[in-house]
């Protein structure tokens, strides 16, 4: 699509490039106390999980969901264009392994310090560690689809390989794209539309990803517990990324809000801070920064790369492409 002008404004770019980042932000936050419990598990601890508690890390704290993305973002903001060279550069400079990063990821990063190309490096795992990141991508070249999946799979290829992991990178990253496209114009969602796009960049990639997209239409929207029962029901919500974006996906269609979308995702059990940041990260992109609940905004660490070093670099990247854009 090319974006006419008087669809743009840097307020709404903004607006949703912040809710996209914040919003993976959130979610990560949000899920993080909870990850690897039960559905079952979750809802009698706390009946339903709406606030940020303290987890492994103080509430509010982020994961390597978040830190990752931070990466991408850094890149963007920086540079202007996604560069898988100088994203690996952000990635060993922000790995923090206390972050709760999978046992792979230390065995990769040791290899990149010791200046293996990374095109040498990935493996072929079919986990969500690339659609986790992946939210700058998608919003960030969510004006043109094609540039979202090229640059989503060099993404993923930097640490994964399985065309089930790549999938699911190329189907979080449009599904942010779409939200905010969607979003910046004030449109309703189509359910059917957004879905059918996905799995149209998805196809040649995986089928079976596909399938695992579609069973999300045969989901009735209904009230929220009834929503995280019945998604729960379809996927495994554990660390595949086969079984991780698709709720994610569905916890942002079958809600109406950004609290209720994310509330949804983390209490599906599971990989709750991963299905939150993927979550969020839609969600975000699509309702904007203004609707996240400032309650939660404001319990996010702020140190030296927190709440406020993400909001400055979506802002700059929003206004690269601002420019850009306007100029076209």
């Amino acid at each position: 699509m090319k974006w006419k002008h008087h669809l743009l404004s840097r307020e709404s770019l903004e607006d949703k490039f912040i809710g996209s980042a914040i919003g993976t932000f959130v979610g990560d936050t949000l899920g993080m106390p909870v990850e690897g419990w039960g559905r079952a598990a979750i809802e009698a601890r706390f009946g339903l999980l709406t606030t940020l508690e303290d987890g492994r890390f103080p509430r509010g704290y982020y994961t390597d969901d978040t830190e990752m993305m931070i990466g991408i973002l850094e890149v963007l903001a920086e540079n202007g264009d996604f560069d898988p060279n100088l994203t690996v550069k952000k990635f060993l400079e922000n790995f923090h392994p206390e972050r709760g990063y999978g046992g792979r990821i230390y065995v990769l990063m040791d290899r990149l310090r010791k200046g293996i190309p990374w095109h040498q490096v990935a493996t072929d795992s079919f986990g969500n560690g690339a659609a986790m990141r992946i939210a700058p991508i998608g919003f960030f070249y969510f004006h043109d689809i094609k540039n979202v999946k090229r640059y989503a799979i060099l993404s993923c290829k930097i640490t994964h390989l399985h065309p089930e992991a790549i999938a699911g990178a190329v189907a979080q990253a449009i599904a942010v794209s779409l939200a905010v496209s969607y979003g910046i114009r004030n449109i309703p969602i189509p359910r059917i539309e957004f879905l059918d796009r996905i799995m149209e960049e998805v196809l040649d990639i995986h089928t079976g990803f596909v399938q695992r997209i579609l069973e999300i239409k045969s989901i009735s929207k209904l009230g929220l517990r009834d929503n995280i029962q019945n998604i729960a029901r379809c996927f495994a919500c554990h660390v595949r990324s086969i079984e991780a974006v698709p709720p994610a996906i569905a916890s942002f269609l079958l809600t109406d809000t950004f609290k209720d979308a994310v509330v949804t995702g983390i209490n599906l059990g599971g990989d709750t801070d991963t299905i939150g940041a993927m979550t969020g990260a839609i969600a975000g992109a699509y309702y904007g920064y203004s609707q996240i609940p400032e309650e939660w905004i404001q319990v996010l660490e702020n140190a030296s790369k927190g709440r406020d070093y993400v909001i400055g670099l979506a802002k700059k990247a929003a206004e690269i492409l601002y420019r850009r854009l306007k100029k076209s």
